[in-house]
């Protein structure tokens, strides 16, 4: 597989001679957070983590998108957690962009550079730490697992994306490709992590209407992202976040490769509310 770039925010804040004007955007359907509002002054800190800051990208919000948050984690060297999640419903997946990353399983170490990628069950008591001497960069996609009877909870694995060879989309001669990590036909999953990549030029050629949520975080390159009844302009370290049904489509602008980290939620019923003791309506 060819070497991968990764586009990783690295904090700042701009001078008072800034214009104020920017491309940031939240509408009933979607928003764009775009690299430049990713500055010192927007990040977060989190309990029980050492040496760390959070760029929060999006999080459950009623009438919006409800079923992740996606946060991007800075840790200096030396820094990290033994208890990084409180949750012990939320399933996670990490990805690297920058930096090495140690993350510790029932007593086995992981090392994941970037383009390294893991699957966390609930419940799993993993922990993680910095044990380089420079910064780590890498995403934390955190979602509450929906557990089905007769289906087994997934297991945690570790990979990197170079290990795993895109799917090209059925009629468009590799010029759009998906990098899956989990099987689509495993109904133990209930969330999809992937890297979708368009070649200079190539299109999704539909408005795209879907019951799942989205959070893309572009990796590399520029587009033009059609977005509800918008066309939006996005490149490297931009986000996009994505209510269910909001139409999208995508031109790959070049002159490189337009790649992103897609979220989204899968292979579970829709939830009814309303419900009372056996299922009848209230």
């Amino acid at each position: 597989m060819p070497e991968r770039t990764y586009y990783a925010p690295h904090g700042g804040h701009p001078g008072q001679s800034e214009l104020l004007t920017g491309r940031a955007v939240f509408t009933e359907a979607y928003a764009v957070i775009p690299r430049g509002v990713m500055q010192d002054i927007v990040t977060s800190a989190l309990p029980f983590w050492d040496k760390t800051r959070v760029w929060v990208l999006s999080r459950p919000l009623s009438g919006f998108a409800e079923t992740f948050s996606q946060y991007i984690v800075e840790v200096a060297p030396g820094g990290g957690s033994e208890r990084p999640e409180p949750d012990a419903s939320a399933e996670a997946v990490l990805f690297v962009v920058e930096g090495e990353l140690s993350v510790s399983l029932a007593g086995k170490k992981h090392l994941l550079r970037p383009g390294g990628f893991a699957f966390l069950p609930p419940a799993s008591g993993w922990t993680v730490r910095n044990e380089s001497g420079a910064a780590v960069r890498f995403h934390w996609v955190r979602k509450a697992y929906e557990a089905v009877e007769g289906l087994d909870t997934p297991q945690a694995f570790f990979t990197s994306e170079q290990d795993v060879a895109p799917g090209p989309m059925p009629g468009t001669e590799g010029r759009w490709a998906t990098t899956r990590f989990v099987d689509p036909e495993d109904m133990r999953h209930d969330m999809h992590v992937t890297i979708v990549t368009l070649e200079p030029g190539a299109v999704i050629p539909f408005a795209e209407t879907h019951v799942m949520e989205h959070g893309l975080y572009v990796l590399e390159g520029k587009a033009v992202y059609r977005l509800n009844q918008d066309w939006v302009e996005v490149e490297a370290g931009d986000y996009m976040w994505l209510r269910a049904f909001c139409p999208q489509a995508c031109y790959a602008g070049g002159p490189g490769k337009f790649r992103y980290l897609l979220y989204k939620d899968v292979n579970r019923h829709a939830k009814l509310g309303g419900a009372g003791v056996g299922g009848q309506a209230r």
